[in-house]
Parts: structure tokens; C-alpha cells; sequence
């Protein structure tokens, strides 16, 4: 069985909402109707969509790096809502940069057949490039779209979009 799936990552009050304490800015709104159009797609194709989500205890130690943000329980650590999930959506919670650590997603992934995964959301250069690392280590393909992902920083979002297709693989479009 082959079957494909989208990876929203950290499409959360935080990140995308202008009051949100880690606030991507507005390339960040930008990309929510794109990925909108992506979530409607997957989910009419049969496809999976996975929510994969910062959520932190207030004492988090990535909060020596990044103000508390995202915080499991509140309104940060929320989607946002023009992107809701749906029943049968799969929402994973993760407290490190990949998804992949500490999370069932790599056995979710493997039990549903999961060859080829779409990636959205955000940061260009944190957690979306470490979910694209982790899907590279399992042999899953990574389409990640371009016009999906946003960073607070051009610079590291330029980057992580050469990189990821040069050294783990992904195709870029």
C-alpha cells in the first residue's frame, strides 16, 4: 500500500498571529490559504493530514534559545483557526524541533503506508527542515511547496529551501 500525506507543521496561534508570542510575521499569514488549498486536496484524494504541533511545559529548555511560546494548554499552542482540523486528522504534539523525537509519528507514518509526504507551515528553517530530515531518514519522499512554508528570518528560509533538496533529498516546488 502506498499512500500519501500532508505534514502542517506548527500552523499555531504562536507562530502565525500577529498578538502570538513568537510571531513569524506576515509571510506567515501569507502562506494559510495555500495551505488551505493543500489540506482540501489531500483530504479529497484520500490522503493524510497530520498537525504537528509545538507543545511545551512553561519550563521548556528550548526556552533558553526562543521566548515561551506555544505552550501545551493555551491559546498559542492552538492551530489556527481557518485551518481546523477535520475528523480523522491527525494531530501530534511534539516539544523538540522534529517531530519525529519523542512522537509516534515515524510508526503512524509506516502503519498508514506512507511513501510520499507533502510539507507545509513553519519555520522554513526549524521545524519544517527537521521534519524534512526525519521523513529522508525514513526513505519517505518530501515534496515541500514553496508557496507553504514561511520563516522569520529570508535568510535561513532561503537556505534551508537549497538545502533540503541538495542534501536530504526533497523536491522543492
Amino acid at each position: 500500500m502506498s499512500r500519501k500525506a500532508l505534514l502542517i507543521t506548527d500552523m499555531l496561534n504562536d507562530f502565525i498571529d500577529p498578538e502570538g508570542a513568537l510571531y513569524v510575521g506576515e509571510a506567515g499569514r501569507q502562506i494559510i490559504p495555500f495551505i488551505a488549498g493543500k489540506i482540501a486536496e489531500t483530504r479529497a484524494a484520500g490522503g493524510l493530514v497530520f498537525y504537528l504541533c509545538d507543545a511545551h511545559t512553561p519550563d521548556d529548555p528550548e526556552f533558553q534559545r526562543f521566548p515561551p511560546h506555544a505552550i501545551r494548554g493555551t491559546w498559542g499552542a492552538a492551530i489556527i483557526p481557518e485551518l481546523a482540523p477535520a475528523p480523522g486528522d491527525i494531530i501530534v504534539e511534539k516539544t523538540r524541533y522534529s517531530p519525529f523525537s519523542g512522537t509516534d509519528l515515524e510508526d503512524r507514518l509506516r502503519r498508514e503506508g506512507v511513501t510520499e509526504a507533502g510539507v507545509v507551515g513553519v519555520c522554513t528553517s526549524i521545524c519544517v527542515l527537521e521534519t524534512v530530515r526525519g521523513l529522508f531518514e525514513m526513505g519517505i519522499l518530501a515534496i515541500v511547496y514553496r508557496d507553504g512554508v514561511a520563516d522569520f528570518d529570508p535568510e535561513a528560509h532561503a537556505f534551508a529551501l537549497k538545502y533540503m533538496p541538495r542534501i536530504l533529498g526533497a523536491t522543492v516546488i
